[in-house]
């Protein structure tokens, strides 16, 4: 069955069209025009988030950035670590009230049995025990010691105790080593055997490594034989450790974050709980080899709790690894200077953190450079990315029509020309041969001619009336020089980026609609220079004062010295000339605008005229001295002159440029 397709019209709800190298260049255009930096452009553009072409917002880097130290705020004004100190320490007050009511009870059954003997010796133990509870030391690790060589009375107490050791226990493992404490969920003696045993075997394949030794065959054999420690499957050695590096730096990330006390007391309690001497010693050796393995984890970073939600120690666990995540995610993110970057975030941890649009504009930008390298518009050499000819060609169609889009549709019609008999390329038409046509016969039309007046057989007899010509289209080649003022007034002025656009913008015209016409670009400031196509992406303003016309003219006429056809420059400025080239060959650079100034300047404009050169020149934010000397050019020159603005710029020189084009074919004509 012949595949079926069902159209509707576009409501605006349908989602189908997916984020393209197009709308990326589009949204790089101006910054990159401005700038002469696509580097920059990216960041920028990394930084500043942008929309589709469905109007969905990808968010920039800085929103996310301020999202993460907005929510890092949050949890720091709302919760307290000195919670951590003080749950531990109620629970044992809790086990120590059961217990003093489990003595009370014990007493009062003694008294009420009657028994004077049972009653003496509980009396006794009742008062042996009270006074070990009231002994019991002000420091977490000391009560813990004492209440665990503790007889205790009441088996309610005793559970509780032996519940909260073994919860802190499994706590610290955890605090220690996240998801690896998974495999133990019962820390009994057998599990605390294997913990040793898998960091000695932890801290050796470490040390393996360290000395630049192979580690893929014992790090295998390691999985093999503790592999149940850690859910997460690492691939290799260092995606274990790297995470792990991250684990222990939150643990202490929370000892940082405390006063000296509250650290004090859990340090204390640590050791306590886990007071196997070569457990201890393997963890220390553990967290030594990663501090000096990863010594940018985070190990002395700290935080400044200021609310009043106390935190329970699983808690304050695992709020430090979430502040840990959202410091490394900043710092990635802080750091990131180019696209690429970003394909290190963990977009699930991401997600987490920020949600999931979060994520999905992360995932985009990750995503911008390859695929503007996969549109062959932008490649890497060297670790930078540079623009290709098709980005260069594509930069020029995004001026040119950002440009149009402002013109009525009449201003962007076909280029009309009269068309006659002579001229060099066929246009594939005939016309009856005229005195004065050039003799492209037509043998096949003139043929037909013949034979159509005076009928078929041989021989066939001509006569001028039966002759038909190839009508060819009369060419006519235009060579321009675009000056364009790159002097410091440009972007102070707010004129440069209009400026550039246009050069982009009438570069991709002639290249496209007119390949047969020659543009040269010259930019000038204190002293003019030749800019080649290729570059002119890349250029930006000139840090001097200055402005060279008188140089940027000579330039221009030796320029269109080796062309042929009709030769204009089109200027582009700011200002007033206030600089030239002296005899000498040096830049003479004076402000206000000094007569031999002017003089170099129209001698070169003298200069232009004689060699035929028309100069058009659109000015920018025209002073009164600028006005006076464009009145002096353009009566030497017989040129033109356009008082215009950043925002009408474009319009005016494209216009002008294909209108003049279409008066000089049609006069050619």
């Amino acid at each position: 069955m012949p595949a079926r397709f069902g159209y509707s019209a576009w409501d605006g709800t349908q989602v189908g069209f997916e984020l393209g190298a197009d709308d990326v260049f589009s949204e790089i255009t101006d910054d990159l025009l401005y700038h002469g930096d696509l580097n920059a452009a990216l960041r920028r553009m990394m930084q500043s988030g942008f929309r589709d072409r469905n109007g969905e917002r990808i968010a920039g880097m800085r929103e996310m950035l301020e999202k993460l130290r907005r929510k890092r705020k949050e949890e720091l004004d709302r919760y307290d670590l000195g919670g951590v100190y003080d749950d531990i320490a109620q629970e044992l007050r809790d086990v120590v009230e059961t217990e003093r009511e489990g003595l009370d009870q014990l007493a009062r059954e003694a008294r009420e049995s009657g028994d004077a003997r049972r009653q003496e010796i509980t009396d006794e133990v009742v008062s042996e025990r009270g006074l070990r509870l009231d002994m019991l030391p002000p420091d977490l690790a000391g009560q813990v010691r004492e209440l665990q060589d503790y007889d205790f009375t009441s088996s309610e107490a005793r559970e509780h105790f032996d519940e909260l050791v073994q919860k802190l226990r499994e706590q610290l493992m955890q605090s220690y080593f996240n998801q690896m404490s998974g495999a133990m969920s019962n820390v009994s003696p057998e599990d605390m055997a294997r913990m040793k045993d898998m960091l000695a075997d932890l801290n050796q394949l470490l040390e393996m490594r360290q000395a630049g030794q192979d580690t893929d065959a014992a790090f295998a054999q390691f999985m093999e034989r503790h592999g149940d420690f850690f859910p997460e499957n690492p691939a290799d050695v260092d995606e274990l450790l790297e995470v792990m590096a991250q684990r222990m730096a939150a643990m202490q990330a929370m000892l940082n974050s405390m006063t000296p006390e509250q650290r004090a007391q859990l340090q204390g309690l640590a050791e306590q709980l886990l007071e196997d001497m070569d457990l201890r010693w393997q963890m220390d050796q553990l967290s030594s080899n990663l501090q000096s393995m990863f010594p940018g984890a985070g190990w002395g970073r700290q935080y400044d709790f200021s609310g009043q939600d106390p935190l329970g120690f699983a808690e304050a666990a695992s709020l430090m690894n979430d502040l840990g995540d959202i410091d490394q995610l900043e710092n990635l993110l802080t750091g990131a200077n180019h696209p690429g970057a970003l394909a290190e975030v963990d977009l699930d941890r991401a997600r987490d953190l920020l949600g999931d649009d979060a994520a999905r504009s992360l995932d985009r930008l990750a995503e911008l450079a390859k695929m503007l390298e996969e549109a062959g518009l932008i490649e890497q050499r060297e670790g930078r990315y540079e623009l290709t000819p098709a980005g260069i060609r594509r930069i020029g169609r995004n001026a040119l029509s950002d440009i149009f889009q402002k013109l009525a549709r009449d201003k962007m019609g076909k280029h009309e020309v009269e068309r006659t008999g002579a001229g060099h390329e066929r246009a594939y038409e005939t016309k009856p041969y005229e005195f004065g046509d050039p003799f492209n016969l037509n043998i096949e039309r003139t043929v037909r001619n013949a034979l159509g007046r005076r009928g078929t057989g041989t021989p066939v007899t001509l006569t001028p009336d039966d002759f038909e010509v190839e009508r060819t289209e009369h060419l006519v080649r235009s060579s321009t020089v675009l000056m364009v003022d790159l002097s410091l007034s440009m972007p102070m002025r707010d004129n440069f980026l209009a400026a550039k656009k246009v050069a982009m913008a009438l570069h991709s015209l002639i290249s496209t609609q007119f390949p047969r016409d020659f543009l040269g670009i010259v930019g000038f400031s204190e002293v003019a220079r030749e800019i080649k196509a290729h570059a002119l992406p890349e250029v930006s303003w000139d840090f001097v004062y200055g402005t060279n016309v008188q140089h940027g003219f000579l330039l221009a006429r030796r320029m269109l010295a080796r062309q042929t056809g009709t030769k204009q420059i089109i200027m582009i400025t700011d200002g007033e000339p206030t600089a030239h080239i002296t005899a000498s060959g040096e830049p003479l650079f004076h402000y206000p605008p000094i007569q031999e100034t002017i003089d170099a300047t129209l001698t070169e404009v003298m200069r232009c005229t004689r060699d035929g050169i028309r100069i058009n020149t659109f000015m920018l934010d025209a002073t009164p001295y600028l006005q006076a000397f464009i009145e002096k050019l353009t009566q030497l020159n017989r040129g033109r002159a356009f008082f215009t603005t950043p925002e009408t710029l474009g319009d005016y020189v494209l216009v002008d440029f294909i209108e003049q084009r279409r008066q000089r074919t049609r006069r050619a004509g």
